[in-house]
């Protein structure tokens, strides 16, 4: 069967944490053009498309050489999971281009660091794999889990997990959050399911800075910073 993968980009026009987030100035481009520019390099995809209900982000997807024929007919306010976004447009394209698909890759516009390497690794291990569907995910480094804790109103700690606060750090195991950066499915498997969480997934690991996944202020800066750290040098040669 020769391979016909699409990937889809999700990027609704109401953000509100960082207004107009997915299309916000990121060193000198568009937020989402990033996730658009890494799908393209790496060569998987017989079909980039960003999936909106916003006129003015297709128009800067297409300028980007991203696919964008229609608009987001559903699933564009806050609460619906992104996975039921994603299905929809898998639907609008089927039906738009009169495609069937082997793979979908989702690809969070707010992940600008995740890039072309990265894609391929993960097509490359789910195309390995019987599991239907691959979710991203980075181990937890300084940020340790294992002794995390909620507080109330006076400051008394709840751990989260007790039985690990007496344990020496290199005793404890790894642990892994899932991360926006690339998302694989089948696409069949994503229609029974509706959901990239659906039975039979697994977690496939990055690294942290191909992971960060921009939802306000202070992950946008985190980003700018870990951006700056691996081009820095790239700037001041230049």
């Amino acid at each position: 069967m020769v391979e016909r993968r699409i990937a889809i980009i999700p990027a609704r026009g109401g953000s509100k944490r960082i207004p107009r987030k997915n299309i916000v100035d990121f060193f000198g481009k568009p937020l989402m053009a990033w996730s658009i520019e890494a799908a393209l390099q790496s060569g998987c995809f017989s079909r980039v498309l960003v999936s909106t209900d916003d006129e003015e982000i297709a128009s800067t997807a297409i300028s980007h050489g991203a696919s964008a024929p229609f608009l987001r007919t559903q699933f564009a306010d806050d609460h619906t999971p992104v996975s039921e976004a994603t299905l929809s447009s898998l639907e609008q394209a089927e039906a738009h281009w009169g495609e069937t698909y082997t793979t979908i890759v989702q690809l969070l516009p707010s992940c600008p660091l995740r890039n072309a390497t990265d894609i391929r690794k993960a097509i490359e291990t789910f195309d390995l794999s019987e599991a239907p569907f691959q979710v991203s995910c980075f181990k937890f480094g300084w940020m340790n889990p294992w002794w995390a804790a909620k507080l109330d109103a006076s400051g008394t700690p709840t751990r989260l997990f007790p039985e690990s606060a007496t344990t020496r750090s290199q005793d404890l195991g790894d642990l892994y959050c899932p991360t926006g950066a690339v998302w694989v499915g089948r696409p069949e498997a994503l229609k029974a399911e509706r959901s990239f969480y659906g039975r039979g997934h697994v977690f496939a690991p990055i690294h942290w800075t191909s992971s960060v996944d921009i939802d306000d202020e202070d992950d946008l800066e985190m980003a700018r910073a870990v951006w700056l750290m691996q081009h820095g040098r790239q700037l001041q040669d230049a």
